[in-house]
């Protein structure tokens, strides 16, 4: 069994990847972090896990773990690593975004500990499934940036980007579990409003896996993010300008992602009941004159965060890539 610790369980993935982890056959949960909610039950903060488990929080840590999972607050693992000293033997899955660019990887932790060097890997299986199943640490990526990716993931490889467009809704889950004016019922209830326009902390982890595979020219990447008046879910639309024919631009996505497990092309419209409570990314591709868009519908809480970093997980340990993560949507 792999034994698992997490930090910062009170949250909406920390939720999300207790309700994964305790039905997935192959862990155990060792301990749940959490300052604000020490020995109290899970199932008293994630009150959908009522009967299926009797842990409680803790407000210790324990080295007896095989992987730890930093369910944190952007820029909080760093603060963390600086303050914990983490054996090097136990594998770290960080949820935020201190170590996604490549400039950030590699961390070096000061102060008045043993220095240690940890070297993240950037955690999207669909790009560098290799690099993951060898890792140590991984910095699992934004649900924006997911699923704005594996829409333009295939076109990078074959040369074809140069100006995007994009532009995404997402649930209010996306928001965090911290009430925020934006994030009330009374306030998202019938409204949709644009937010971080060109500017969504996103664009620098997006940009990097497109030039990855990218390399004929610069990328311009121009992005628009909109709060939805719903729950949970992402729902992108890139537009580019492209002479190919539709037929080969859909053998272009077929070919890329005929080996994953999880990003499916739909030759329908899609949708965001198709993904939402699983670890899918659906893809449709249209094209109108010489303008091609590409849709993309992830779950902002499990593709796009709690999921992709189990199914890294997988990769780490030796696993099938699946395990724990064949979902059903809420599709009805």
């Amino acid at each position: 069994m792999i034994k698992v610790g997490i930090i910062g369980g009170a949250g909406y993935t920390g939720g999300e990847l207790i309700r994964l982890l305790i039905n997935h056959p192959e862990t155990e949960i060792v301990f749940v972090h959490s300052k604000s909610n020490a020995d109290n039950l899970i199932s008293t903060v994630h009150q959908d896990l009522i009967g299926e488990t009797n842990l409680k929080f803790s407000n210790s840590l324990s080295n007896d773990i095989n992987v730890l999972f930093l369910c944190l607050g952007h820029g909080d693992s760093k603060k963390f690593l600086s303050e914990n000293l983490i054996p090097s033997t136990i594998k770290i899955i960080d949820f935020t975004n201190d170590f996604r660019l490549n400039k950030d990887a590699t961390f070096q932790s000061t102060g008045n500990q043993q220095p240690a060097t940890r070297n993240f890997i950037y955690g999207l299986p669909e790009l560098n499934k290799e690099q993951i199943i060898s890792a140590q640490n991984i910095a699992n990526p934004g649900c924006f940036a997911t699923a704005i990716q594996l829409g333009l993931l295939p076109l990078a490889q074959a040369g074809l980007l140069d100006e995007i467009y994009t532009t995404g809704i997402t649930g209010s889950t996306g928001a965090g579990q911290s009430l925020s004016t934006t994030s009330h019922f009374s306030w998202r209830s019938n409204n949709i409003q644009a937010y971080k326009t060109l500017t969504h902390q996103h664009l620098g982890e997006i940009v990097q896996s497109l030039m990855q595979l990218h390399t004929k020219n610069n990328i311009e990447l121009s992005f628009v993010p909109w709060r939805g008046d719903f729950t949970r879910g992402i729902f992108v639309s890139s537009t580019l300008h492209c002479e190919k024919n539709i037929a080969e631009i859909k053998t272009i996505y077929k070919d890329f992602y005929k080996d994953s497990l999880f990003t499916f092309i739909s030759p329908d419209a899609i949708f965001l009941k198709q993904v939402v409570n699983t670890n899918k990314c659906i893809i449709q591709l249209e094209k109108v004159g010489s303008k091609l868009v590409v849709h993309t519908a992830l779950d902002n809480l499990l593709k796009g965060a709690s999921g992709q970093a189990v199914q890294n997980m997988n990769l780490m340990f030796g696993l099938d890539e699946t395990t724990g993560l064949k979902l059903k949507s809420t599709y009805f």
